[in-house]
C-alpha cells in the first residue's frame, strides 16, 4: 500500500470528524435558539430590550420594549394614580378619598403609593390621559380601588387580572368586564389598533396632530398565547439612538410591523389585542432602576410590575 494512499485516507478521515463536529456545533447553536427564544421558555418572567420598526433587537434601536408573562409566579403588579394622599384611603364616612394632583412620571413611579408591600416596581409604563382637574380621564383600577374619569365607559383600557399567577390573564377592552376578577388592576387608554387578532390603521381616528404629529408613542399589545408587550418610541432626537429608514418614529400603519415583528422574534404568537396609550408629551418607560423614555407631561396613571 502506498504511502500517497495512506495520506489520502487520513485527509479523508480528518474531513469527515471535522464535518461531525461542525454538525455538532450548528445543532447546539439551534438548541441555544430555540432555549433562548423567550416564548419557548417555561420559567420566563419579564425582559427589556430595544428593537427597529421592524421588531428586530438593536442595541439602538428607537422602541422600548418591556416583555413580560402574566402568569408568571415571580411577577405582580399595582396601578398607581397621581394622589395627594395615600392610595387607598378613605375618608370619615369609608368612601375612597380621589384629591388629585399632577404628577410627572418620574414623580408617579417612584412615591410611596408606587410600593407594594414595601418593594418598588421593576418596571413601568405610563397609560391613561390626564383631565384640566389633574383627574384620569378613563378606566383605571388599583387592586381593586378605582379612580377612573369620564371615558371610562368609553375608552378602552388595558388590564391584568387576579387571581392565582398560573391563572392570571391579560385584556383590553372597553369599560368594566364581565367577569370580576378581570377587574383588578386596569389602567386607561385610547386608541384600539388590534381587535380579536385584526390589525386596523387609526391614523383617521387619532387626527392630524396624534397620527402625525405628536409622534411618541406609548403602546400595549397581547398575543394569543397570552403574553404582553409593553413598547414606548422615543421620537425625541437621542444620543443613544441610530436613526434610519426602519428606525425612526412609528406611524399608525407601522404599529403591525413592529408589534409583528417583536411578537414572531420572540415566540409570542401572534398579537390579538392592542391600544395606545396617552402619547405626545406623556410617554414614559422604566425598567430595573433606569429611566428609558420620559416627558414632562403629567400622567393620568401608570402601570406597575414587580418582581417577587
Amino acid at each position: 500500500m502506498s504511502r500517497l494512499f495512506l495520506i489520502s485516507i487520513f485527509v479523508v478521515l480528518l474531513n469527515l470528524l471535522s464535518g461531525c463536529k461542525s454538525l455538532e456545533s450548528n445543532a447546539a447553536q439551534e438548541q441555544g435558539k430555540s432555549t433562548t427564544c423567550i416564548g419557548k421558555n417555561p420559567n420566563f418572567s419579564i425582559e427589556f430590550f430595544k428593537t427597529n420598526n421592524q421588531g428586530k433587537k438593536f442595541a439602538k434601536g428607537i422602541n422600548h420594549v418591556i416583555i413580560f408573562n402574566p402568569r408568571s409566579a415571580q411577577l405582580d403588579f399595582k396601578v398607581n394614580v397621581g394622589l395627594a394622599h395615600k392610595l387607598y384611603a378613605k375618608d370619615n364616612r369609608g368612601n375612597l378619598r380621589k384629591e388629585y394632583i399632577p404628577k410627572q412620571f418620574r414623580e408617579i413611579i417612584t412615591d410611596e403609593n408606587s410600593r407594594l408591600n414595601g418593594q418598588k416596581p421593576i418596571a413601568a409604563i405610563n397609560a391613561d390621559y390626564i383631565d384640566t382637574d389633574n383627574k384620569p380621564q378613563g378606566l383605571n383600577i388599583s387592586r381593586g380601588f378605582e379612580y377612573s374619569g369620564a371615558f371610562k365607559t368609553k375608552r378602552s383600557s388595558f388590564g391584568i387580572s387576579a387571581g392565582k399567577p398560573q391563572e392570571r390573564k391579560a385584556t383590553i377592552q372597553a369599560g368594566r368586564r364581565s367577569n370580576e376578577i378581570l377587574n383588578y388592576n386596569l389602567v386607561g387608554g385610547n386608541g384600539r389598533f388590534y381587535r380579536n387578532g385584526k390589525f386596523k390603521d387609526i391614523c383617521a381616528d387619532l387626527g392630524e396632530l396624534a397620527c402625525k404629529q405628536a409622534t411618541n408613542r406609548s403602546l400595549a399589545a397581547i398575543t394569543d398565547k397570552g403574553y404582553v408587550i409593553l413598547l414606548v418610541n422615543d421620537a425625541k432626537a437621542n444620543s443613544n439612538i441610530e436613526f434610519s429608514a426602519i428606525n425612526q418614529e412609528l406611524f399608525p400603519d407601522q404599529f403591525d410591523d413592529v408589534l409583528q415583528g417583536i411578537a414572531r422574534n420572540n415566540c409570542l404568537g401572534n398579537i390579538q389585542e392592542g391600544i395606545l396609550f396617552d402619547g405626545g408629551m406623556s410617554p414614559g418607560l422604566y425598567y430595573n432602576n433606569q429611566i428609558y423614555v420620559e416627558n414632562p407631561g403629567p400622567i393620568g396613571s401608570v402601570f406597575l410590575v414587580y418582581k417577587r
